[in-house]
Formats: structure tokens, C-alpha cells, sequence
């Protein structure tokens, strides 16, 4: 039988390694094993981040192909989402930290190169072509 202590879930938000997160008795109150659940978490964050951008498919491909490719994608992204929403309801602030910057991280890489990209735009050239002059 499981004594109290080891049935105690907390409801609101609380700092320190005594947490489970994910699975029962992880991190198991030891605090390497913490710092390694906030990077799991860090890592699951950042990886929602990266299967949020859908293939691209290439003209010509088979809807089936093209369909089951973003379907798999999607399984990905949904999963590692409610795996991360599972964590941050541990009510750990270090696991939601962990959350946090793992998805803000996650959108600068993985999203750069659009920043980027409109960033080097001329903002006095339109990109709608304008109607010839007659």
C-alpha cells in the first residue's frame, strides 16, 4: 500500500525537485534525475515546435502520400503537445520554465528564416505588382 506522502499531488504551483512528472516515482526526488525531466520537457517543447512546420510536398505527389506524410507529422505534433501539457501539470515552476523556453526556443530557431526574411525586406517596395500605366 503507498503511504501519503508518496499519493500527494499538488495543486497549485511549487518550486523544488520533490515532483513527478510524466511517470510515477520520476524524478523520484533526486535532484539528477530532475534536471533531467526539465530537460526532457525543455527538449519535448522544442520539438512542438519543430513538427508545428509541415512538409512541404513537392508538385505531383500522391494525395495519399501527401496526406499520410502530414498526418504523421500531426501525430507528432499533437503528442509531444499533450506530453508537455502533462509535464507542466505537475505544478513544478521548474518544469514549466522548462516549457516555456523550450517553445520560445523552439519558435527562434525553427521559424528564423521567415523573421529573417522580412526582415530584409525594403518596406517601401510593395510586394503587390502594381497595374501598368497606360
Amino acid at each position: 500500500m503507498n503511504s501519503p506522502k508518496e499519493m500527494e499531488m499538488h495543486l497549485s504551483l511549487y518550486w523544488g525537485k520533490d515532483a513527478t512528472v510524466l511517470f510515477a516515482n520520476w524524478p523520484n526526488r533526486s535532484l539528477g534525475m530532475y534536471i533531467s525531466s526539465i530537460l526532457v520537457v525543455f527538449l519535448l517543447a522544442l520539438l512542438c515546435e519543430l513538427f508545428s512546420k509541415h512538409p512541404t510536398l513537392k508538385p505531383g505527389t500522391s494525395p495519399l502520400l501527401g496526406g499520410l506524410s502530414h498526418s504523421i507529422f500531426y501525430f507528432f505534433h499533437i503528442g509531444f503537445h499533450y506530453l508537455v501539457m502533462l509535464a507542466v501539470m505537475s505544478f513544478n515552476i521548474g518544469i514549466f520554465i522548462a516549457a516555456l523556453v523550450g517553445h520560445t526556443l523552439g519558435f527562434l530557431i525553427f521559424n528564423y528564416r521567415p523573421i529573417r526574411s522580412s526582415a530584409n525586406k525594403d518596406p517601401n517596395v510593395s510586394s503587390v505588382p502594381s497595374s501598368p500605366k497606360v
